[in-house]
């Protein structure tokens, strides 16, 4: 009998824990791997994933954990296993092989590589057995081995392409294009209708199933009506966030979005819950708030905000990275209810609470559930005013009668099985959660949403910071691990940037800036603007990547392009102003054309077409006046606020006034007469001067 050497049992990450136990000896990524695989001249297999992939878990099972398969990955392979969320950096540059190979990609991801780490060949799941169009798992890994023994040079050489392609395609949009050419109105209004081409105009959202939330298009539709005025837009915009939180991608009973809808209604979800897509989603919905006054908008922050606090927060103030989709094996098991349990915990009220969330003896969700019948996911299909009338009765009277159904309903979904944790603490997915914080306590004035916030800082700040000062990727059980990545460190940036503006404590701005001059020492690309996703002098990579995009999370680079500019402005740098507007440059034209893959950049070209507002607010009472002035959708704009005028600030320098607090309503330092109420710095909006 094997005797296993899976030494996955001394990693911290769930998702690696989870395959501790598996037949295979998988190792983690490590130059001892590496270098057993140039001893044993054997190929190497990276398998990456995550702990709320349910194709991962279905791979496991199917795969991973079967005797006779695992003896054939040990014999021939030296295994590694990668936790995307703890090395995204290895997952970017052999996804990016993969999506070349094949045209797709995704997890679980199957990449094989040569001992130099170069990859030849890969997928994404592939099952025990010939089904869907694809080989069994086993015919994988013998296609590989023999093709590895018998035509080794054929295999070096794919490597040597590859490589070479994926350093290649680092070198995307280094057009010297001048940025000038890009901030025009005419510009925008192409970008802007590009982004409607996809536009589901009676579902919300953008493209056909299966639909991703897509916030930065949606926040970008906002802002261009906002300033350019496109009323279809923020339709559209306004549209997706209803159908969104109507639907079953959001958790109607404990609030809460999962990761993506499958379906074009966006009933069905694909149930776990990462922390970004709830912080991005919540960062949108202030925006959309704060336009309308949307009551819903303001509980679905609110619902959001405390399944966070309740699901997702160590006692310290970190928040983890996700909920998994299954439970007891089974997806969405946690979340999806039967008629007669629903009417037997809510008695006389059930009917009513039934009909306002589509919950019905057949059930609105069966498949994957053949001769079951009654799944039901809570939705809502009119809306709360518009319901109430249609029954007859009051909307308060209907708000009190569903809010005793949830905690009612809730209070049976506690003692039901609970998906699994994934309890890592990141960096990068912190600080968009604490942005989205900022936001809503902006949108809302809650206090307690500012209080969370400045906690969670002082938790980040405090336990990332590792021994060399530099800061760390991930946290778990009181030890920081991984150099931080791009992303890490601009969404940090992003966070105190927003902290400094809504808690009025210029130490967070200081500290931002500081971050961003070691950002541009470790991270910036050579003899360009633009910054690669891995810090200097990391040894274990074949690539250093750039990321432009903008996928489920924002790029990297884009939030760079926008803090250099915010921080060039209220420092008074020009330089970084300067590198921001030729990170924009080297995009050149592909923002406005696919302005859904670029939503973060689509709105700083809006700012840098529509100007920058520099708000200061100066006088005694100045920091009382904030909260007023916060919950105003002011979406291209600095705010600086101080009780006397400061000469270290260039916005608070000699601002003197005799009635306080006054505001200052400034561009490229040059203000307007001071105002003293946000009504009539409101009124201003139409005059003011634009930017160079």
């Amino acid at each position: 009998m094997h005797k296993h050497t899976n030494a996955l049992i001394h990693e911290s990450s769930p998702y690696l824990l989870q395959h501790a136990h598996n037949p295979v000896d998988w190792h983690p990524w490590s130059e001892a791997a590496l270098e057993k695989a140039r001893k044993e001249n054997k190929p190497v297999l990276v398998s990456i994933g995550y702990a709320a992939c349910h194709w991962c878990h279905v791979m496991e099972r199917e795969s991973f954990e079967n005797e006779v398969t695992a003896a054939y990955m040990n014999e021939h392979f030296i295994n590694i296993k990668i936790d995307r969320e703890e090395r995204p950096d290895l997952d970017h540059i052999y996804m990016d092989a993969v999506q070349a190979m094949t045209g797709s990609g995704g997890w679980p991801l199957n990449v094989f590589l040569t001992p130099e780490a170069k990859p030849f060949y890969g997928g994404t799941y592939y099952p025990p057995q010939r089904a869907y169009n694809r080989p069994s798992w086993l015919e994988v890994l013998e296609n590989v081995s023999d093709a590895f023994q018998e035509r080794r040079h054929e295999i070096d050489a794919q490597a040597e392409n590859l490589t070479a392609h994926l350093l290649q395609a680092n070198q995307f949009g280094l057009s010297n294009a001048p940025a000038d050419g890009l901030f025009t109105p005419a510009k925008m209004k192409q970008a802007a209708e590009n982004a409607m081409r996809s536009a589901d105009k009676e579902w919300g959202g953008f493209g056909r199933a299966p639909k991703f939330p897509q916030t930065f298009t949606i926040r970008f539709l906002l802002r261009y009506d906002h300033l350019f005025g496109h009323p279809e837009g923020k339709e559209q915009a306004l549209l997706s966030i209803d159908k969104m939180c109507n639907g079953g991608l959001y958790d109607q009973m404990g609030g809460g979005f999962a990761r993506y809808s499958t379906d074009t209604e966006w009933l069905v979800p694909h149930f776990e819950k990462m922390l970004y897509d709830n912080a991005l989603l919540v960062s949108v919905i202030s925006e959309a708030y704060q336009i309308t006054g949307k009551r819903m908008y303001m509980d679905v922050m609110n619902d959001t905000i405390s399944f966070v606090q309740r699901e997702l927060m160590h006692p310290d103030g970190g928040f983890y990275a996700a909920l998994d989709a299954d439970s007891e094996g089974v997806e969405g098991k946690f979340y999806t209810w039967d008629y007669k349990e629903v009417m037997e915990a809510l008695g006389d009220e059930g009917a009513l609470f039934c009909r306002y969330y589509d919950i019905t003896p057949r059930g609105n969700w069966n498949e994957g559930h053949p001769g079951e019948k009654g799944n039901n996911i809570p939705r809502v299909l009119t809306e709360t005013p518009a319901f109430a009338e249609s029954e007859g009765i009051g909307e308060e009277e209907l708000r009190a009668v569903l809010q005793r159904g949830r905690e009612k309903l809730m209070a049976i979904r506690d003692k039901r099985i609970r998906p699994g944790l994934d309890d890592k603490v990141i960096l990068g997915w912190n600080a968009l959660m604490n942005t989205a914080l900022s936001h809503a306590y902006a949108a809302t004035g809650k206090k307690e949403f500012l209080d969370l916030a400045l906690q969670n800082m002082e938790f980040l700040l405090r336990e990332f910071a590792g021994d060399d000062g530099g800061l760390k990727h991930t946290w778990k059980d009181g030890k920081a691990k991984y150099p931080a990545f791009l992303d890490d460190q601009a969404y940090l940036i992003q966070a105190l940037l927003q902290l400094s503006e809504v808690s009025a404590d210029p130490a967070w701005l200081r500290k931002a800036e500081a971050l961003t001059g070691e950002v541009q020492e470790q991270f910036r690309e050579e003899g360009g603007p633009c910054f690669y996703y891995t810090p200097a002098g990391q040894p274990d990579i074949i690539v250093r990547k750039k990321e432009m995009y903008d996928g489920a999370q924002p790029s990297g680079n884009a939030v760079m392009a926008q803090v250099l500019w915010q921080l060039g402005l209220l420092l008074d740098n020009p330089e970084w102003r300067e590198q921001s507007r030729n990170m924009l440059a080297t995009l050149g034209e592909a923002t406005l054309k696919y302005p859904t893959s670029f939503g973060n950049w689509a709105s700083l070209l809006l700012e840098g077409t529509a100007g920058t507002e520099e708000i200061a607010v100066v006088g005694n009472g100045a920091k009382e006046l904030l909260p007023e002035l916060l919950k105003e959708y002011i979406p291209n704009r600095v705010i600086q606020v101080s009780d006397n005028p400061d000469d270290e600030f260039p916005l608070l320098q000699g601002k003197k006034t005799t009635v306080n607090p006054a505001i200052f309503k400034c561009s490229n330092y040059t203000c307007l007469a001071p105002v003293f109420s946000v009504k009539d710095l409101m009124l201003l909006k139409n005059k003011a001067p634009q930017h160079e």
